[in-house]
């Protein structure tokens, strides 16, 4: 598998390279569900990957939209398609945004944590699901695992606290994708397989350092990683240094500024 350094700056720029292999397709596409973003190709469709910002994402599978850890006001989602599913790692205010979600939700489903779900009021809990760390769901049929997210380092353990907060294991079509949330290489990250596409942060004191995430990286091994919610770390470190089984993709996650 090649790895490359992929740089694309905000969202008009075609990436450079495309994966050697079949199974993961990397592209600049207009997805099944309207999204513009790389696309991995599964046995049933693309998953379409769209950047918002920082800890934000879209993914497009089929007819499914699914967000996760919308923040920054509705007029952040203008001109996107709404979201058929939605998943929420914690309650930080750069991962959950009440009047955001207010804004956006609708009738959607949403996956979140314990922590998050008490914070939401009636109308959103209708719709809600908490999941516990290694506890299993399902959003519009996609199976959601739920990981746990917290900080591992002594002096940084007040930032996510252990059983708080969620990463989460989508299974889309025969590809697993991880969303780490907020947290250091916990056990459970470091014991995961087979997945094809990993979104990991990096900024300090809350969660990775570059290094500890190249060291998550060459343990799991997913075939993408895409360093998220990293503010000014070097990302350097993680592509120089990752396996030959792993591709390290950037984008812009700060179209709006760091």
């Amino acid at each position: 598998m090649v790895k490359r350094r992929d740089v694309v700056v905000g969202m008009a720029t075609l990436p450079l390279v495309s994966l050697g292999t079949a199974a993961f397709m990397p592209a600049w596409a207009q997805g099944e569900a309207g999204l513009d973003g790389d696309a991995v190709a599964t046995a049933d469709g693309d998953i379409i990957i769209h950047p918002v910002d920082h800890a934000s994402l879209l993914l497009g599978f089929g007819a499914e939209v699914i967000y996760v850890d919308p923040v920054g006001g509705a007029e952040r989602y203008e001109g996107l398609p709404a979201p058929t599913g939605i998943l929420i790692t914690h309650g930080h205010g750069d991962h959950f945004d009440l009047p955001t979600l207010e804004a956006i939700a609708a009738s959607a489903p949403i996956i979140t944590s314990q922590e998050v779900f008490d914070k939401l009021p009636e109308g959103l809990k209708g719709n809600a699901t908490a999941l516990a760390n290694g506890a299993e769901g399902s959003l519009n049929g996609i199976a959601i695992r739920a990981i746990a997210a917290h900080n591992i380092t002594e002096d940084r353990m007040n930032y996510h606290p252990v059983g708080v907060g969620n990463g989460y294991v989508l299974t889309l079509g025969d590809k697993q994708v991880y969303v780490a949330g907020d947290t250091e290489p916990t056990p459970d990250m470091l014991a995961l397989t087979d997945i094809a596409v990993a979104f990991l942060p990096m900024n300090l004191p809350y969660t990775m350092t570059p290094e500890q995430a190249l060291d998550a990286v060459n343990t799991f091994k997913p075939a993408i990683v895409y360093p998220y919610h990293y503010g000014d770390s070097d990302l350097s470190v993680l592509e120089a240094g990752v396996g030959a089984e792993t591709e390290v993709r950037l984008r812009n996650w700060y179209p709006n500024g760091a």
